[in-house]
C-alpha cells in the first residue's frame, strides 16, 4: 500500500525544486559573466541532484505500493 501522505509530500517538493529550477535557468539566461555563470551552474546542479533523489525517492515510494 503506497503511502498517499507521504507521496503527496515527495510530489509537493519535487515541484518546489522543478520550479526551482525553472527560476535558476531564467535567471542563467537573463546575466552573463563568468562568475554569475558559475554560480548559476552550481546552483543548477545542486537542485538537478535534489530532484533527482526525490525522484529516486519517490520511485521506491511508489514500487512498494
Amino acid at each position: 500500500m503506497v503511502d498517499r501522505a507521504a507521496l503527496a509530500d515527495i510530489d509537493k517538493r519535487i515541484q518546489i525544486v522543478e520550479d526551482n529550477l525553472r527560476e535558476l535557468i531564467e535567471q542563467a539566461a537573463a546575466y552573463s559573466g563568468a562568475a554569475d555563470e558559475e554560480r548559476n551552474a552550481d546552483r543548477i546542479a545542486d537542485q538537478q541532484a535534489k530532484l533527482d533523489a526525490l525522484l529516486k525517492e519517490r520511485e521506491a515510494l511508489v514500487g512498494k505500493g
